[in-house]
């Protein structure tokens, strides 16, 4: 199984250039720093369900969709 923290940055990422969004449009849009959205993207960091939440809401998708994606890698 691939690193599931760098799979999320990855989907993350995917999604958030999806949306038309830079990594500080969305950390504006989730209220959270920028330098956070870059870690989690780089696979540094996990985010909480909180962030999941927000994250999917900002790029437009549901909470459910983004884990369905991270899933969807993760068994490639």
């Amino acid at each position: 199984m691939a690193n599931m923290e760098k799979v999320v940055g990855r989907v993350l990422a995917k999604r958030r250039r999806r949306a038309g969004l830079t990594q500080e449009a969305l950390a504006e849009a989730c209220e959270l720093h920028t330098t956070y959205i870059s870690q989690l993207e780089r696979g540094l960091k996990s985010p909480t369900l909180r962030v999941l939440f927000r994250i999917a809401a900002a790029v437009g998708v549901s909470a459910a969709a983004l884990v369905r994606a991270i899933e969807r890698e993760l068994q490639r």
